[in-house]
């Protein structure tokens, strides 16, 4: 069985974060996840806190074991958010797209580990120093908001540069990938996409589809002329918003083009119109499982690999 020292800094089984996708991630996908051993997190997307509390609230009538909260910073509510994990005393808050340093401090002292995802080692320091428990070193080839690097070279590098447990999050879909990830120095793991087709997952029956169907070459990244890039699968709304990033048209006009896209795609499954978030891994994602079946058979797979790790060395 593998066990982590991130087993032990928040009581979870595996070593492994479901990760907080808006408009999907919300309180029964969180706690099938956790049930299933790991930690699973609510998305705090763009809603108000008292949509965010109902969903903590839910979560914690369906398990007794630790989940987090995924803040995302730039969400026009984040104040208010940040106030309600305070006040309801999450297990882990993990923020994205932006930095989480002012309201540290607060979710400290209510006793909440605070795990910021990174792209750079830059961020990961400043996390370091304003009292992060861990940190999440993604890769561009996660699905939504995306850096640069890519996990191969992100991950060893925030190893090395922070005296923190990292997990690796990008491209990791499958027991291989955990076992790759703590060959870079990591200690934990956190997957989106595989979770996307969890069966507790309530996502828009399209957008399974569209991870199940995925090839190698079927994600594109946009948003990069915005500055804010995201990993999305090709479909007739993202080609057109790539090409559009390309033309003479205005940064109010592209902004607006994305507005409402992601609800679209997980709400309503809207094919031609909706953005379907996803990484590069959806190719080797291809069936739907129980949450907790997929943590069990990801890390299994991991040690036969980890097993066999030594047989090149002579």
């Amino acid at each position: 069985m593998i066990k982590t020292p991130l087993c032990e800094l928040l009581g979870i089984e595996y070593p492994i974060f479901q990760g907080g996708m808006a408009w999907i991630a919300d309180a029964d996908l969180a706690a099938a996840v956790s049930n299933g051993g790991g930690l699973g997190i609510i998305s705090a997307m763009n809603a108000g806190g008292d949509w965010l509390r109902d969903q903590i609230r839910k979560a914690k009538s369906m398990t007794d074991k630790p989940f987090g909260v995924n803040i995302m910073l730039m969400s026009p509510h984040v104040d208010e958010v940040a106030q309600v994990v305070a006040e309801e005393k999450v297990a882990v808050v993990t923020t994205g797209a932006g930095n989480p340093t002012r309201f540290m401090e607060k979710w400290i002292e209510a006793g909440i580990k605070v795990i910021p995802v990174v792209a750079s080692v830059a961020l990961a320091k400043m996390a370091q120093r304003a009292g992060a428990s861990a940190v999440i070193a993604e890769g561009g080839e996660s699905g939504g908001h995306v850096g640069d690097l890519t996990t191969m070279v992100l991950v060893p590098q925030i190893v090395d540069a922070v005296d923190l447990p990292v997990l690796a999050a990008g491209g990791i879909g499958d027991g291989r990938g955990v076992a790759a990830a703590f060959m870079l120095g990591a200690v934990g793991v956190q997957l989106g996409t595989r979770f996307l087709v969890a069966n507790e997952c309530n996502v828009h029956e399209n957008y399974k589809k569209k991870v199940l169907k995925a090839g190698d070459v079927d994600t594109i990244m946009t948003g990069k002329r915005l500055g804010h890039p995201v990993r999305q699968i090709k479909n007739q709304f993202s080609r057109n918003y790539f090409k559009a990033e390309y033309s003479s048209i205005s940064d109010e006009e592209l902004e607006k083009m994305g507005v409402g896209s992601l609800y679209k795609a997980a709400i309503e499954g809207n094919e031609k119109e909706g953005s379907f978030l996803a990484g590069q891994i959806s190719a080797i994602v291809n069936k739907e499982q129980p949450a907790a079946e997929i943590i069990t058979e990801i890390f299994a797979e991991a040690e036969e690999v980890l097993k066999g790790a030594g047989k090149w060395v002579k």
